[in-house]
């Protein structure tokens, strides 16, 4: 898709980030942060191997660049899309976020929604549930936290929405490829799916026979480029880190 201007979020977006910036920078420095965010961009870039083993939260400067960049960044871009997806703002009353991190994804998507979901956010580490915990809150949401691997989850019957956001990555080839199952059928039991992931082909290489399989099941797969404005906080780790997402990217699978 072309490079398309989106909508800013409302004043409880603005909200969220002030709350997190408060709670991460009480106990560390912005130079703590900011190396916290290089450490964490390896991970994802070099190490993704050790993203199952929870590498990407293990030290408390991670956690707060965890927090203060890439939150807000999948929140922007979430909301982003499920605002230019057809249908996608209707769906059903229960909403569940596998792999809720923060819960930054989640909350994007309910938020945009004609009518308010419940939000289920799934994720195995207790700092993420604290987290998504709290984002659920401050954007007005009922939600609940459940600690579970992703492949362990039992989905909540159809029409409910299946949310898997930056977390496929997660899981290893075969519970993976369970997953992709467990998505089709689920859509084609009357529920709604929606994967995201980076638009960098190494992040995802088992993306084409998802797209593939998606396709061939009736669903649509997208390639976005969002100009959106950033919080300010995300632009000064931005330049810290030498970064530039002054245009947000990102693809999805929609069934």
């Amino acid at each position: 898709m072309p490079d398309t201007p989106a909508t800013v979020p409302d004043e409880r977006f603005d909200r969220w980030i002030a709350q997190a910036e408060q709670r991460h920078l009480a106990d560390l420095t912005f130079r703590q942060v900011s190396s916290g965010l290089r450490a964490l961009s390896s991970t994802y870039v070099e190490r993704r191997q050790r993203l199952g083993e929870g590498a990407a939260l293990d030290g408390a400067g991670k956690r707060a660049a965890f927090a203060l960049f890439y939150a807000p960044l999948h929140f922007l871009l979430v909301n982003a899309i499920v605002r230019s997806l057809p249908s996608a703002t209707h769906v059903a009353t229960t909403l569940v976020d596998l792999g809720c991190g923060t819960g930054a994804a989640g909350a994007a998507w309910a938020t945009a929604c004609s009518q308010t979901p419940r939000v289920v956010g799934v994720d195995r580490h207790p700092w993420a549930l604290g987290e998504a915990a709290a984002t659920y809150r401050n954007f007005g949401l009922t939600a609940r936290t459940v600690k579970s691997d992703l492949a362990s989850f039992a989905f909540p019957g159809p029409p409910a929405a299946i949310l898997a956001a930056f977390a496929m990555n997660e899981l290893a080839d075969g519970p993976r490829e369970a997953m992709m199952k467990r998505l089709l059928d689920h859509a084609a039991a009357g529920g709604h799916v929606l994967v995201v992931e980076p638009i960098a082909g190494f992040v995802a290489r088992w993306w084409n026979p998802w797209r593939a399989t998606f396709e061939r099941a009736g669903g649509r797969a997208d390639e976005w480029r969002f100009r959106i404005e950033l919080p300010e906080v995300v632009l000064k780790l931005d330049r810290a880190v030498k970064l530039d997402h002054r245009e947000l990217t990102g693809r999805s699978l929609w069934l």
